[in-house]
């Protein structure tokens, strides 16, 4: 596609040069009328030659002293990059929160500059701060705001820089933003449900360690010293009981919590791997009640991003690399890569994923009545729309059967140790009679 070298002047009545591409000048200029540029001269340049010597279009992106378009400054200890380590990304609240008041602003008739300038002044991330500044000084030059956003990879996902392109080319950006900023908190919603379902139980585990730990280490030697001065014979389970504690006083205990703590590394080394996520994860789907919930969210949100995605504009190729970073699981994202290939071979969406064997029969199906329809969008937003309110309702079910478990597992642990405890005593009363 031919380059084209734009010049203009900015509102502050400085003289700048933008590069673009496009099919020929007429498009070039309709192009510039969509970001606000009126050209002073639109020059042909050729693919093998220089880039124009002037203007921000052809300034390095990055930010002085940071690596181009990392859109952090460059932090190095010893030769390493340490960039971005310390500072927090955005989060997905953050950029639904974003996205809704971008919405709101640009909707209330806000030039874009004046909203980001308003936003970023309100931001209290420094990251997320410097990006939006950044941004606003980009598109006060003359670009446009997908293309600012695409230098900040840190802060803005593919997801965002999508809808928002979708939306300046549509010329509804007010619009995609508004759907953006659904999506995300939809998917928030989604994610604080799972980590509500997971989250008591494993903090109740974690207490019902701890309170046996304590109960071993602490209880047990006092009692054990004096059933040992009363000369009781202990019951085995008592016994056993007994040498657990003095294990756990023991140094095996500290080489106990080093293996914990390498075994854990080793997982994490595992997990990063391509081949240990996909293992892991494949297994994860295969848990009783876990793993069928994992599977309803994933449907879920693919559904709903893709929905998204489409409605908005965004060609079909490109919202399934997008969905298949946003899925959450390696398997199921292997399968929406591999149905992405069998699209570009023309094979339909719903037969290529029902090749894969990871979406419910209901999911495909109602993709391919879409299909047929010509609603695709509108079939995967109810298809959404159900398996959202499936997952509620199986975290609400996995809730309600996980709470009386953790009660007796509690239970359990506090009132064998009580047994432990107790059984000797019952010797010691025969004894005395």
């Amino acid at each position: 596609m031919p380059n084209f070298s734009a010049t203009y002047t900015t509102r502050a009545g400085q003289t700048r040069q933008l590069r673009l591409q496009a099919t020929d000048a007429a498009s070039a200029r309709r192009d510039l009328r969509r970001r606000g540029i009126v050209p002073s001269a639109l020059e042909l340049v050729e693919s093998n030659s220089s880039r124009p010597r002037s203007g921000p279009a052809n300034r390095n992106p990055a930010a002085p002293g940071s690596p181009a378009g990392s859109g952090t400054p460059a932090t190095t200890v010893f030769g390493l990059d340490l960039s971005g380590l310390l500072e927090a990304r955005p989060g997905i609240r953050e950029k639904a929160l974003f996205a809704n008041k971008l919405a709101a602003l640009v909707d209330a008739g806000v030039p874009i500059v004046r909203s980001l300038d308003l936003m970023a002044r309100q931001q209290r991330m420094p990251l997320f701060k410097r990006a939006l500044t950044a941004v606003s000084t980009d598109v006060n030059q003359g670009g446009s705001l997908g293309a600012a956003l695409r230098r900040w990879p840190k802060v803005f996902d593919k997801l965002t820089i999508a809808m928002v392109e979708a939306g300046e080319a549509g010329g509804v950006l007010d619009e995609s933003l508004r759907r953006l900023a659904k999506l995300l908190e939809g998917n928030a919603k989604l994610q604080n449900q799972i980590k509500g379902a997971m989250g008591y139980p494993v903090a109740v585990l974690v207490i019902a360690v701890l309170v046996f730990l304590g109960m071993t280490i602490f209880l047990i030697p006092t009692f054990a010293g004096i059933f040992e001065d009363l000369g009781a014979e202990l019951p085995l389970f008592t016994q056993l009981m007994v040498d657990l504690s003095k294990l756990l006083r023991s140094s095996f205990s500290l080489l106990l919590v080093m293996a914990l703590v390498v075994g854990g590394w080793l997982f994490s080394r595992y997990y990063a791997t391509a081949d240990g996520r996909r293992r892991v994860d494949g297994l994860l789907l295969q848990l009783p009640l876990f793993g069928d919930l994992i599977q309803k969210t994933a449907t879920a949100k693919f559904c709903r991003t893709f929905s998204s995605l489409t409605r908005a504009g965004v060609p079909i190729l490109l919202s399934l690399e997008i969905v298949q970073e946003t899925a959450g699981n390696a398997v199921i994202a292997e399968a929406i890569v591999a149905s992405r290939q069998d699209v570009q071979e023309g094979i339909p969406l719903s037969v290529a994923l029902g090749r894969k064997q990871v979406f419910p029969e209901l999911a495909l199906s109602m993709l391919a009545i879409g299909e047929e329809t010509g609603q695709m969008d509108t079939m995967l937003s109810k298809v959404a729309d159900f398996y959202e309110d499936e997952v509620e309702a199986a975290v609400k079910a996995l809730t309600s059967m996980l709470e009386p478990a953790m009660i007796v597992i509690v239970g359990g642990i506090v009132g064998s140790i009580l047994l432990a405890m107790y059984l000797p005593m019952f010797s010691i009363f025969d004894q005395i009679k």
